[in-house]
């Protein structure tokens, strides 16, 4: 396996423990704790930024057809098989709201990104790299 892509899976996975170490047990708390909700949406935004690296460099890796966009990497993965569609579309949903969180501080769901942290991008993210390493092998 590439280096490059053995270090992008590490730095996802140190992210992701890091991550679900610092986030609250339930919403209440997160919307009460400013700090703990900007530490969040930032590993929110870091773990979706090296997925789409990852996804780049899997396709620069397999010479596959280079995308035009972020989103559609994902979208490349699927037509190859490496990833499911649903987890491309699962994985371009938090890359949507990854934008908003980097770019639209003020319209930001807090319930939208806790449930989002607590309740899919760990598995998502984890199914991707599963995925990634099973397709590399």
């Amino acid at each position: 396996m590439n280096e490059r892509i053995k270090d992008k899976i590490k730095e996802i996975e140190k992210y992701l423990n890091e991550l679900e170490y610092i986030v609250p047990k339930n919403l209440e708390d997160y919307k009460k704790d400013f700090k703990t909700r900007a530490a969040c949406e930032r590993y929110t935004e870091v773990i979706i930024e090296a997925v789409i690296d990852l996804a780049i460099l899997i396709i620069k890796y397999q010479k596959l057809e280079y995308p035009d966009s972020d989103l559609q990497s994902l979208d490349v993965l699927a037509k190859e098989e490496i990833i499911s569609e649903k987890l491309a579309d699962r994985l371009q949903d938090a890359k949507r709201m990854r934008n908003i969180i980097a770019h639209e501080y003020g319209s930001i769901d807090d319930e939208i990104v806790f449930n989002s942290i607590t309740e899919e991008l760990e598995k998502d993210v984890r199914e991707f790299i599963k995925s990634i390493e099973r397709a590399i092998k």
